[in-house]
């Protein structure tokens, strides 16, 4: 008995030594080359590396000996690296030493503790690939929770349990949006560039690697009868929410922008609104863009802005506090003296919450393309909408995104110049 078990531990082991060696084998014409390269850490599957050499003459078996000598190397290099410092711990020290907003490393953090780690976490640096992290983005993009495709069900308790009182529910895969892969994809990038300047690795498989391709925009902005409808609901709820809602469809600013705006950024002589911050995640950051943009706003907003100025002072004062231009514009209800801005989520939720009572597929995010769309159809240049916006590239972001709006507005600008042109001589006028 111990005779057979040494003698299949053998078997066994000269199998493995031979997988390693790789062969060539030589079918219909062509010479097949192929060596084990390894387990991929993504999916568990054996992973070989393959090649078909045309022919089966003496150059041929040549060639084939030489890629097969190739793969070798290959393999042979990976399984002997500098280092063998895992995907884990370079994240954790990328983090460590890379200076980040506190929002940005928030974010990060939930990607490489949800994703990235239970993903690739124990794998060396130095195993990595293209391969590799095109497969995990393969499996992002057909489910979040990179299951097997197996049926199962998403237990909401441990142990022993009723699932219909727990609530349990049978998985259903849910593909990771494009902008998260290509995220989760910065990150790996951004940790093994730090890896290569370390000398941890010899090059950065990531910045080969494909991903997701972006997506193309598609605003989807109200109409101005939705608009309309919109507004009028946003101040029948109350002032202070209706001269929000007004304000983001009037300046196109972005919730961070509105939230985040103190009335000392407010200029009613001027008749400006300087855009200085964001506030994001309880943190007041720069713009978006790093810059501080100045926005014109008319008369009726003017108004509303004063009155509203008004009765935040009278608010503010009431509860024994001093008004001062470094207050917050707009504010939540468990904040009236105004020292803390509005919660970017309770606007955005209490918008929806709004919307769907008015039965409007819309959000918040879709002012600002109202804002943008209804500048652009009324025939205002591109720089002067982008400036509004806030989109760098000199334009090029406003054009790509907001591309059929340009168009139509340039078609209605030949229209007009071709109807003050004189007519053609013969023509009738």
């Amino acid at each position: 008995m111990a005779l057979g078990m040494s003698m299949l531990k053998a078997m066994s082991a000269a199998r493995d030594q031979n997988r390693k060696r790789g062969n060539i084998e030589e079918r219909g014409g062509a010479l097949r080359v192929r060596l084990y390269a390894g387990t991929d850490p993504v999916t568990g599957k054996q992973v070989y590396y393959r090649d078909t050499i045309q022919g089966t003459n003496k150059a041929a078996w040549k060639k084939a000996e030489n890629k097969l000598a190739e793969f070798q190397a290959k393999v042979a290099k990976q399984r002997s690296a500098q280092s063998s410092v895992n995907l884990a711990y370079a994240l954790s020290e990328w983090m460590r030493t890379n200076e980040l907003a506190n929002s940005t490393r928030k974010t990060y953090e939930g990607y490489i503790d949800r994703t990235i780690v239970p993903a690739l976490g124990e794998t060396p640096v130095n195993k990595l690939s293209a391969r590799i992290l095109e497969g995990l983005y393969t499996e992002l993009r057909r489910c979040r929770n990179r299951c097997n495709g197996k049926p199962f069900v998403v237990h909401k308790r441990s142990g022993e349990h009723d699932c219909e009182a727990a609530g349990c529910k049978p998985h259903e895969c849910k593909p990771m949006e494009t902008s998260t892969v290509r995220q989760i994809h910065a990150i790996i990038s951004g940790t093994l560039d730090a890896a290569e300047r370390w000398e941890w690795i010899d090059t950065n498989p990531a910045r080969v690697a494909r991903k997701p391709k972006q997506k193309r925009p598609e605003p989807d902005p109200p109409s101005p009868a939705e608009a309309a409808r919109l507004s009028e609901e946003a101040f029948r709820m109350d002032d202070d929410w209706g001269t929000l809602v007004w304000l983001a469809m009037t300046t196109g600013a972005r919730r961070g922008e509105l939230v985040g705006l103190r009335f000392s950024h407010v200029d009613l002589e001027q008749e400006v609104i300087a855009l200085r911050r964001n506030w994001v995640l309880g943190e007041e950051k720069d713009t978006k863009a790093h810059q501080i943009r100045r926005i014109a706003v008319d008369s009726e907003t003017v108004t509303l802005l004063r009155e509203h100025r008004e009765r935040v002072r009278l608010r503010v004062e009431s509860l024994g506090r001093k008004f001062t231009a470094d207050l917050f514009v707009f504010t939540g209800t468990k904040t009236p003296d105004h020292v803390q801005p509005y919660p970017p989520n309770a606007v955005t939720q209490r918008y929806k919450d709004m919307a769907d009572r008015l039965n409007l597929d819309t959000n918040l995010h879709a002012l600002r393309h109202y804002s943008a769309t209804e500048l652009l159809t009324a025939g205002v240049d591109l720089p002067t909408v982008s400036g509004r916006l806030g989109h760098g590239g000199g334009g090029a972001t406003t054009l790509r995104v907001y591309a059929a709006w340009v168009a139509a507005s340039d078609r209605k600008a030949a229209e007009i110049l071709g109807s003050r042109l004189p007519k053609r001589h013969g023509e009738p006028s």
